[in-house]
């Protein structure tokens, strides 16, 4: 049986600080007529679960039509701003090695699970080259589910649907910079490998439950060991 690994996005491989507040901003004011009153932490937390608590901390009810006009608000102002995404962004350090390593893995298939929405995620993936080692086809996107646990289970399904293999959940690797990756991967018993980029340090994650915490993505050896020895921590 393969692995099936799965990457989250923002501050694991790369990082684009401060455009999603802008965007968002903007998104919401453009659906509502007004600023919002303010804007939610951010970090770990699907789009989905953003724009429905965007919308309740400025006082407006987040009924299915609303939230699916600000998705769609917010999807087509990050690709007016795909330049951007370059300019602004970097990949962060060992990211593409990493990658490129298991993408050399008969073994391994990777994906990702992601709070982003799924165009806002290919557009970021793109910007720095890490589309073309990535099986996004079966990934699990921010407009999936409200949280994260429940986007294990639907990136496992779309990967038996795509490749005709059912990934059990101990051959799951989720690889995220919170305390909520943790927790996806926890409830859902998958492995985690958390890495120290994002808002949450060492001692916050491995308190989380992190299989194995790391610094950032720039020990390839180790992360490929993690990844493919299940025993490994």
């Amino acid at each position: 049986m393969r692995t099936l690994v799965l990457w989250d996005i923002d501050r694991t491989l790369l990082s684009v600080d401060g455009l999603s507040a802008e965007v968002y901003a903007t998104a919401h004011r453009q659906v509502t007529g007004r600023r919002p009153a303010r804007l939610p932490a951010m970090a770990g937390k699907t789009d989905l679960a953003i724009i429905t608590e965007t919308l309740r901390l400025s006082h407006l009810t987040p009924t299915a039509e609303l939230v699916s006009a600000f998705a769609g608000a917010v999807a087509d102002h990050y690709s007016a701003r795909t330049e951007e995404i370059r300019t602004r962004g970097r990949a962060l350090p060992g990211a593409h090695a990493a990658v490129q390593a298991l993408a050399a893995e008969p073994q391994v298939i990777q994906s990702v699970l992601t709070g982003n929405m799924r165009p806002i995620a290919e557009a970021k993936l793109a910007a720095f080259g890490f589309d073309e080692h990535l099986d996004l086809r079966i990934g699990a996107y921010g407009m999936d589910a409200a949280t994260r646990p429940p986007l294990v289970a639907l990136a496992r399904q779309r990967t038996a649907a795509t490749h005709g293999e059912l990934i059990t959940a101990d051959r799951t690797v989720l690889i995220g910079d919170t305390p909520l990756d943790v927790q996806a991967a926890r409830l859902t018993g998958a492995r985690v490998i958390a890495v120290a980029t994002g808002p949450s340090d060492e001692t916050a994650l491995r308190a989380a439950g992190a299989d194995l915490v790391l610094p950032d993505l720039t020990d390839t050896p180790t992360i490929l060991k993690a990844i493919l020895t299940p025993t490994a921590k």
